[in-house]
């Protein structure tokens, strides 16, 4: 595959139509076209962007709840399936990469859901799919733990393509995993920073600072992709079991931990341009798969058994196997 010396990086922060996939999706392919009209190589959303973040998982359990949680599940997609073959389609048609953070059903129960991070190539196919390790706190009542099947980076014109769900990049060996596999381009997918937080704020902490310090330590340009979702794109029958709001701030970061795009307010398209010779700058400085690994002390292996399906990406070469 021919190397692009430089390339461009989107993010496209916009609010689903929560619990409502089909038109969630519509908004999707524009968001799709609009990147690739712009010259994007490739476009990333934020967690879980279709169908929507589950923002009811931390009120108080009523019925209300019960059936926000049934309304979600029915709203979540099948892989492969009609939505991903529409994803498929408007990245062919553009000519762009796409990174979506899905909402996805146990392929056999339709019952346990995952958080999902799908990757799609603009030759219109799936490239793989990552389940997000370990739902965080209170997504546990709603998400089911992933594997590490799509633990993987994918090789594309721009380079090595990799991706992690929100506190997936708190949790270190994730990360470990993919930067071994020289990641180059990395999406992180966050459900967007609540309003009302400082800089300083935990929430705050874990969308930039954590993406910026993946960044500083892959030596890889970063798309901090978020979602956007106000009470107001809230359904009114549920807005009383909606605690908080989340207004975005994606960013994109240089190989250094800099942010060199946003972060963005309101819905819109965030574009940065990359080139490798910043990726040679940084991992030159510090290779933390490389002369920074020290093999001689540590040992490193990833188990990617799938627990639910099929697989979708095959096992990278180089890395070791649990």
């Amino acid at each position: 595959m021919s190397r692009k010396h430089d390339f461009v990086l989107a993010a496209a922060q916009a609010a689903p139509i929560f619990f409502d996939r089909d038109a969630s999706l519509e908004k999707a392919v524009r968001a799709v076209e609009n990147a690739a009209a712009q010259g994007a190589d490739v476009v990333a959303f934020g967690e879980s962007w279709l169908p929507g973040y589950p923002f009811f998982i931390d009120a108080p359990l009523n019925d209300a709840w019960w059936e926000a949680a049934a309304d979600y599940a029915a709203n979540c997609i099948d892989i492969p399936g009609p939505e991903t073959d529409a994803l498929c389609a408007a990245a062919k048609a553009g000519g762009i990469d796409v990174v979506i953070g899905v909402g996805e059903r146990h392929p056999l129960t339709q019952g346990t859901l995952f958080c999902t991070l799908l990757f799609i190539g603009r030759e219109g196919v799936i490239l793989g799919r990552h389940r997000k390790i370990k739902p965080t706190h209170h997504e546990r009542s709603i998400w089911g733990d992933g594997d590490a099947d799509g633990l993987v980076t994918h090789a594309r014109d721009y380079g090595r393509l990799s991706g992690l769900n929100c506190w997936e990049h708190n949790v270190v060996l994730p990360g470990y995993a993919l930067i071994a596999q020289g990641a180059q381009v990395h999406v992180a997918a966050w459900p967007g920073r609540e309003p009302d937080q400082t800089p300083t704020d935990p929430v705050w902490a874990r969308q930039v600072l954590l993406s910026r310090a993946f960044a500083s330590q892959a030596g890889a340009y970063v798309i901090a992709a978020a979602g956007l979702r106000l009470h107001a794109h809230v359904p009114e029958k549920y807005r009383s079991i909606a605690p908080f709001e989340h207004n975005g701030r994606s960013c994109i970061i240089d190989p250094r931990g800099e942010i060199i795009a946003g972060p963005l307010d309101g819905e819109g398209l965030l574009l940065a341009r990359g080139d490798h010779a910043q990726i040679r700058r940084a991992k030159v400085a510090c290779d933390a798969a490389g002369h920074y690994a020290r093999a001689d002390l540590f040992s490193f292996s990833v188990n990617q058994r799938v627990l639910f399906g099929q697989p979708t990406t095959a096992a990278p070469s180089g890395l070791p196997q649990g």
